[in-house]
């Protein structure tokens, strides 16, 4: 009884504590002056908070993405700056989220209470391009940017047209109606690797989606970006 009032005091003060809005700042003061491609964005959250995004528009856009992060990065890093810039190369407008931060060291368990913003964020993203007059909008998303994801996808299928799950732990896809496409490398986390059959078997029931493995890829696609945004871009293709 002990260990669970502790584990709940500590859940408690992380729900507390929130965000590290000053590390996402110190992201977002690094990152800008240095984009090349796409323009900063500043989106709201309701108390108030601004959270940078990056708008990379294409005219007569396929569709919209919504570019997702993994844990305690920024939205134009390694390959997430990858997918919003090239998938832009190929006609699709990508909006690539900050998600809530924490310490550099912090592990996946400490974010669960952040989920309620994570999907408010991804939430205020989709809103922001159907007010821009994209009326089909996508999700790409990657390791805790995929659970984040799946928050919200879970209650907000109407809106979005398919997601792109990369390197998703620890669950699967019951629950999800829309087209999903399921993608790891053979080398993934032995987390993502260990759950790939359960959420294969989860796709089962959900037209048009799929699971596909990255040979030779780790769980960053490192080596393998083309591959990569060739999946994305070959699944994303067959929802117009």
């Amino acid at each position: 009884m002990r260990i669970v009032v502790i584990f709940l005091l500590l859940v408690s003060q992380l729900a507390v504590a929130g965000a590290d809005y000053v590390r996402e700042k110190k992201w977002a003061d690094e990152i800008i002056p240095g984009i090349m491609i796409g323009e900063p964005v500043f989106l709201e959250l309701s108390q108030g908070h601004k959270f940078l995004s990056i708008l990379t528009e294409v005219k007569d856009a396929k569709l919209a993405v919504v570019v997702v992060h993994g844990i305690g990065i920024h939205p134009d890093w390694n390959m997430v700056g990858t997918l919003r810039t090239q998938l832009a190369e190929h006609d699709y407008t990508t909006l690539s989220v900050q998600m809530p931060v924490l310490a550099n060291d912090a592990k996946s368990a400490a974010y669960l209470p952040l989920f309620p913003e994570a999907v408010e964020r991804i939430a205020v993203a989709v809103d922001y391009l159907q007010a821009r007059g994209y009326k089909n909008i996508a999700i790409v998303s990657h390791s805790l940017g995929s659970a984040m994801s799946r928050a919200y996808a879970a209650k907000n299928s109407s809106r979005l047209v398919a997601w792109v799950s990369l390197g998703m732990q620890a669950y699967d896809y019951s629950g999800i109606n829309i087209p999903v496409l399921d993608l790891y490398g053979e080398q993934d986390l032995p987390p993502v690797i260990k759950q790939a059959r359960k959420r294969a078997a989860s796709l089962k029931n959900i037209q048009k989606s799929r699971q596909v493995v990255v040979s030779g890829s780790d769980h960053f696609f490192n080596g393998h970006e083309a591959e990569m945004v060739q999946e994305v871009r070959e699944f994303l293709g067959a929802m117009q």
